[in-house]
């Protein structure tokens, strides 16, 4: 079990897998395995004796359908039947996760997408030219807050910055207790310092816009070129756009990343405690409002409208920390909604099984 331990098997998932082979039938021959890369209906896993692919049972497919968080993910642990002869393995049962870094999925319908399963620690990159934005950081860290992870921002690309002073007091007033690391893959600068926050066994995630660099990190990282790169754009600054899926990569040294491709948009999917602890001071100057449904809009005794007025507080973080709290209060409506559709496709399962039961059996 030593190689699993490598990967980020730990005791949890092994009482689950214990759990799990007591309770189901025909579990003696499930082992364990990592998910890789999901490709659509498709899994490549990586277990104790190497990588290999798999595909859902149809259990596990009636779940996903009815709520995508129960659709294995990249970095999920799973419990695997292995296929007769060059048979695909089958993926029949998903262990519960210790952490997941989580956004809403685009579209109308308000379901979850898992970016990344089973993380310690998410990295948050982004490079030091026009791509550097501190409200989109502030973003990012809310859903790191509710991923159950540590955040580390990573500030690459300093090679083209002459002064990085600004950027790090801009992260110091909305992220005080963030570590923040400066880096170069192009001039190989900062590499320990990467290293420090990727310990043996542990997973780190990577997440950011299109052509911030993080490709080029896993390279770094790794100590060979695994994922594709582009070239940095001369109009812009930024690099061309080259991961097109997750992907779980071993470290040679141990550690463990998840690399995803750029974000356009990072909409929340909960948000609720993450927002609390990336808008901490917010939250404290909000107990100090002479009314207790004070707004913030106005209100007499309003500690936060009197900390903006006196220059405590930035206007643009006030109205980050508005724009979170909307987002979070329509993203759970939403939940709410697709639960609801989700219980009646639930119930529409059962009475059709009803019905083919009784054309069966006749009662």
């Amino acid at each position: 079990m030593q190689k699993l331990e490598a990967l980020g098997w730990g005791p949890s998932f092994r009482k689950q897998l214990e759990i799990f082979c007591h309770n189901g039938p025909n579990s003696v021959d499930l082992s364990p395995a990592r998910v890789m890369i999901e490709y659509q209906d498709r899994y490549q896993l990586i277990g104790a004796d190497g990588s290999f692919w798999a595909q859902l049972s149809g259990n596990l497919r009636r779940k996903a359908t009815d709520d995508r968080l129960c659709r294995p993910a990249v970095g999920d642990w799973v419990a695997v039947r292995p296929g007769r002869k060059d048979d695909t393995a089958t993926i029949a049962h998903l262990f519960e996760r210790r952490s997941r870094f989580v956004r809403q999925a685009a579209g109308r319908r308000g379901e979850a997408q898992v970016v990344a399963a089973n993380i310690d620690a998410v990295f948050v990159v982004t490079s030091l030219n026009r791509d550097f934005n501190v409200r989109r950081i502030e973003r990012y860290l809310t859903t790191v807050g509710e991923s159950g992870a540590r955040p580390v921002i990573v500030l690459n690309k300093v090679d083209l910055c002459s002064d990085p002073g600004p950027f790090l007091d801009a992260l110091a007033a909305v992220a005080p207790d963030v570590p923040v690391l400066l880096v170069s893959a192009l001039e190989r600068h900062g590499l320990a310092e990467l290293r420090v926050h990727i310990k043996r066994g542990e997973t780190v995630a990577l997440v950011g816009s299109s052509g911030v660099g993080k490709s080029t990190l896993i390279n770094w990282l790794v100590g060979r070129a695994i994922q594709a790169v582009g070239d940095v754009r001369e109009d812009d600054g930024r690099g061309r756009h080259t991961t097109t899926h997750r992907e779980l990569i071993v470290m040679p040294d141990g550690g463990i990343l998840i690399d995803t491709p750029g974000m356009r948009e990072l909409q929340l999917w909960s948000g609720g405690d993450g927002v609390k602890d990336t808008f901490a001071e917010l939250e404290e100057l909000a107990t100090r409002c002479r009314f207790r449904d004070c707004s913030h809009q106005g209100e007499p005794g309003c500690a936060i409208v009197a900390a903006v007025e006196s220059g405590q507080l930035d206007r643009g973080r006030l109205a980050s920390y508005f724009k979170l709290k909307r987002e979070h209060a329509f993203a759970e409506r939403r939940q709410d909604e697709g639960a609801k559709r989700a219980e009646r496709r639930r119930w529409k399962h059962i009475i059709k099984a009803n019905r083919v039961r009784k054309r069966i059996t006749g009662r």
